[in-house]
């Protein structure tokens, strides 16, 4: 993804040099083991990872070279989200756009819907209208997840923005309303339906920053959809798929929704909850 030259976004809290806590090294398996527990269970599992690192070594208030190379792609993926919401709300919804605020952070955080760990991944808190990322989540798209690419990681921010989106809509609000009603396996359908439209609001603005586009950044964004599908992650995990238990959707839902987007550029025809096919 060209991001030179690519405006980046002042709406960015960076947490880094807050002196967090790292983590000694977990290996390879065991940490895929733990985030798929916490990706597709939508639990904090960082209780898990606290067993089985080693004593925790405080972090220095200064950023690696490597930490502020992620710190500065963030801002411009953000940067790049704000100007294409900015212009399709006004020129497909007829209203303002008000745009996020993203949160780095290193090791673990705290947010209005409760601890923020690289264990659970990126998340969008519509409590204080934040998206929380643990930059080291880069690196582990690549290593442990197989999604390999800058759009990939850009697609991750994408996603989170697009919950920031379904908020300013008001679907979030709607959708927990109807999850309190209803059963575990009902609330589970309804939050893939959620997860699956975010997808589809990623492909909207990966259309409309195509001009920054290299060769090969869809099929990046694609796979990316693929690794974090709920049957991919469970297998990966050593489970049997149970889709009664799926709260992000497939690989092929996730991969289609965002094709989707990518394919129409119109917000309209990312109605997940009225679709008969997901």
């Amino acid at each position: 993804m060209r991001l030179r030259g690519v405006r980046k976004s002042q709406n960015v809290e960076d947490r880094r040099r807050s002196g967090g806590a790292k983590g000694a090294g977990i290996g390879g398996v065991g940490l895929l083991v733990i985030l798929a527990i916490g990706y597709f269970a939508g639990i904090d599992v960082s209780p898990l990872l606290n067993d089985m690192a080693q004593p925790q070594q405080q972090a220095t208030g200064e950023l690696s070279a490597e930490e502020q190379k992620a710190g500065a792609f963030s801002a411009a993926v953000l940067g790049s989200t704000e100007e294409v919401w900015d212009q399709v709300f006004s020129e497909q919804l007829g209203r303002s756009y008000t745009p996020p605020v993203l949160v780095l952070f290193s090791g673990t955080t705290q947010s209005p819907c409760g601890g923020a760990s690289g264990a659970t991944g990126p998340f969008y808190c519509p409590g204080d209208r934040k998206a929380y990322l643990d930059t080291q989540f880069f690196a582990t798209l690549p290593r442990q997840l197989g999604a390999k690419g800058d759009f990939a990681a850009a697609y991750v921010i994408a996603h989170e923005v697009a919950h920031h989106v379904q908020n300013e809509l008001g679907i979030l609000s709607k959708v927990h309303q109807a999850r309190q009603q209803s059963s575990k396996r009902d609330a589970n359908a309804l939050t893939v339906r959620l997860e699956l439209q975010a997808d589809c609001l990623s492909g909207v603005w990966a259309r409309a920053v195509d001009g920054l586009l290299e060769p090969g950044d869809l099929e990046e964004a694609l796979n990316a959809a693929r690794m974090i599908g709920d049957d991919h992650l469970q297998k990966r995990a050593g489970r049997i798929p149970q889709p009664h238990t799926f709260t992000h959707g497939t690989s092929a839902q996730r991969s289609r929704w965002f094709k989707r987007g990518y394919d129409s550029g119109d917000v309209q025809q990312c109605d997940t909850f009225g679709a008969k096919r997901l």
